[in-house]
């Protein structure tokens, strides 16, 4: 029994060491491809990008998104015509620079995003943080990180117009926030994947929580299929906006 338990250990400990030997390579990119296209008694297009950039240095790992999500409706007005019209269009982009300081896995970051929706609740939303990250588990199939720290955000609040011939008006809002985000990522099987992300930007005016979960199954080493839902709440919007966006995708995702 002594031999046994002696053996797994050392299978345990030469597999960590495999995995902390192999090499990392200086770049990690997928890029997200969604679109849907409807015709007939409901017309609707809608079209998903997504580019996931990840930097791997010696001491730095930095990780770059930029996402866009389109839609078009067939909206049919009060003399019953039918026209088509813009449902969504929001743009996102945001870079996060994570620098290794010696203990295992920990690091110091700083981050940085910007929000353009022209339906949402807010019409713009940027955000800046520094803090202190560690990954609570790391192992060639599972990793789980968690990071938090104080930052700065500035937002255009929407507050919409009764008359459709006035536009909306903008309401400035800004101040210090704390950020706290979580990733966990679970290699199921060789060719399955199962992805977590949360974050939270909590502010006086307003916290802001963002959430993705995915499952994707590779189909080819250079392409998978991904499917998942996100949501985005904010809990201080304008009357006649919701708190709440969700978002049902199932995207192609290539690898570079």
């Amino acid at each position: 029994m002594q031999k046994v338990s002696l053996a797994l250990m050392l299978s345990v400990i030469s597999t960590a060491a495999f995995a902390a030997d192999e090499p990392k390579r200086p770049w990690d990119i997928e890029v997200d491809l969604g679109a849907i296209a409807t015709s007939g008694n409901t017309e609707t297009t809608s079209v998903q990008v997504k580019l996931d950039a990840k930097q791997n240095l010696e001491r730095w790992e930095n990780q770059y998104i930029l996402s866009s999500l389109f839609k078009e409706d067939e909206v049919t007005r009060e003399d019953g015509t039918t026209t088509n019209e813009k449902t969504a269009e929001k743009y996102f982009g945001s870079a996060k620079f994570a620098y290794l300081i010696g203990v295992e896995k920990a690091y110091l970051f700083g981050f940085g995003s910007h929000t353009r929706d022209n339906f949402g609740a807010y019409r713009s939303y940027s955000t800046i943080a520094l803090g202190y990250g560690d990954w609570l588990y790391s192992s060639p199939r599972l990793n789980w990180f968690v990071e938090a720290g104080p930052g700065y955000f500035e937002g255009e609040k929407v507050i919409e117009s009764d008359d459709p011939a006035v536009p909306d008006t903008l309401t400035d809002e800004s101040g210090a926030m704390l950020r706290a985000a979580t990733a966990l990522e679970w290699k199921i099987t060789s060719t399955a994947e199962f992805k977590q992300t949360i974050s939270v930007e909590s502010g006086a005016d307003n916290t802001r929580t963002q959430s993705e979960t995915s499952l994707s199954a590779s189909i080819t080493e250079a392409m998978k299929m991904k499917v998942g839902f996100a949501v985005a709440n904010d809990t201080d919007v304008a009357p006649g906006k919701e708190k709440t966006d969700t978002t049902t995708f199932v995207n192609l995702v290539y690898n570079f």
